[in-house]
């Protein structure tokens, strides 16, 4: 495992800085303008519009990554987000951080591509596997750890907290410019239009764009649910931190049981469940911290695996040459969803108060699985033995989705130009 991985150390230890200051940011942003009493609705559009930069990012960040090579692009990706980081200081109106978060999305989605596309191109047919697992650990870890810091915010203060993240994000420069390893070949990366990708698997795009939707929403907004329902910051953190490791807790059972029973069963009973929990939330007016905890440890732990279920769905009616451009599709799919679901959902708030959060994603996945129930009506599944094996991937929204680190894809080992995007 130590031989597998050595080459590609420094971006590991990239991303835990990079992941460290995102898992912190996310909830702070909105924890900060709930606390300043900012409607929902703009609470929202400021959380859409991360993805929004996110998207323009995967689309167009590959032209700065070619013309200045992974290291020094990495460069300026990791200033552009540590900058709008100290920018949320020095321009505290809540419409200015909506053009800092499209900035931040735009310079994370430039960051994984990088780190993706090294990951990638150091990995061998024998390695590829470990170090895919690797790189879901460390990032699963650092999203999960890093949201407790909020539990030092009293004692230390906001500013201090977006100092920290800046820092975080700097600091991922280090290991990255130390580096004695080369810079990779830069890859061809495509995509299937997300029209042809509905042709060949609905379940699977409406999956991946259903996770989006609700999962931002909920990741979003869950600090402007919890002020306003009396929980601490700390409260939060620990909610936070338990709904990230419920995801990983869940994602391998899940995908054991989908290898056996197939994908949209399990897909239904992850939806409908979710819904269901969801449901449970919105109907309590004022729960107890560690009631809403078990609740939302067991919503996240649900729908969690919906999005790799999506992404085998699909795979399973594709040749396996075709992964790489069918998962960074559905990646897409899923951040269509994520730029619409937050403003969505604060608008629902806005307009039936903080349990319309709730009610919400439970409408949202009733609806997944009222689809996928009407998909198994119309089309027969194939068997568990025609199907490919299950593959973890965590989509927090900092994550970038690595559809090219998939241990099962079939890898281009020459070099192209990063484009057709």
């Amino acid at each position: 495992m130590l031989v597998a991985v050595r080459p590609v150390v420094p971006v590991l230890l990239a991303v835990v800085f990079m992941e460290g200051g995102l898992g912190i940011l996310w909830p702070l942003v909105s924890l900060e303008l709930a606390r300043r009493d900012v409607p929902s609705d703009l609470i929202g559009l400021v959380t859409s519009a991360y993805f929004v930069g996110f998207l323009a990012g995967t689309l167009t960040g590959h032209r700065i990554i070619d013309r200045s090579g992974h290291i020094r692009a990495f460069a300026v990706f990791a200033a552009l987000a540590a900058n709008a980081v100290l920018a949320h200081l020095m321009f505290p109106d809540a419409i200015a951080w909506i053009a800092l978060r499209a900035v931040l999305g735009y310079a994370f989605a430039g960051l994984f591509v990088i780190v993706e596309s090294w990951l990638n191109d150091k990995a061998t047919g024998e390695t590829r596997g470990r170090i895919f697992a690797v790189y879901m650990a460390v990032s699963w870890a650092a999203t999960g750890v890093s949201p407790l810091a909020l539990n030092f915010e009293e004692r230390i203060g906001t500013t201090i907290l977006f100092g920290i993240v800046a820092m975080l994000l700097t600091t991922a420069l280090v290991p990255m410019a130390l580096t004695r390893v080369g810079n990779p070949e830069i890859g061809r990366r495509e995509h299937f239009g997300i029209a042809k990708l509905f042709r060949i698997s609905p379940s699977g795009v409406t999956a991946c764009f259903g996770t989006g939707l609700v999962a931002t929403a909920f990741y979003g907004l869950l600090p402007a649910y919890t002020e306003a329902i009396g929980l601490t910051t700390g409260q939060l953190a620990v909610i936070y931190s338990a709904s990230t490791i419920a995801g990983l807790i869940i994602q391998y059972p899940v995908g054991m049981l989908s290898d056996h029973l197939g994908r949209r069963p399990l897909m239904v009973a992850c939806a409908a469940g979710g819904a269901a929990i969801a449901a449970s939330v919105a109907l309590l007016e004022a729960p107890s911290f560690m009631i809403l905890l078990a609740l939302l440890f067991a919503l996240e732990g649900i729908v969690a695996p919906l999005y790799a279920l999506g992404v085998g769905q699909t795979n399973d009616y594709i040749e396996r040459k075709d992964f790489v451009a069918a998962s960074a599709g559905l990646l897409f799919a899923w951040g269509l969803g994520a730029a619409i679901g937050p403003t969505a959902a604060g608008v629902v708030m806005g307009r039936i108060g903080v349990s319309g959060l709730f009610w919400f994603v439970a409408a949202g996945l009733g609806l997944l699985a009222a689809f996928l129930l009407v998909r198994i009506a119309i089309r027969h599944a194939k068997s568990a033995r025609e199907q490919g094996n299950y593959v973890a991937v965590p989509l927090t929204p900092g994550t970038y989705g690595a559809p090219e680190l998939d241990p099962r894809a079939e890898p281009e080992r020459h070099p192209h130009k990063l484009s057709d995007v």
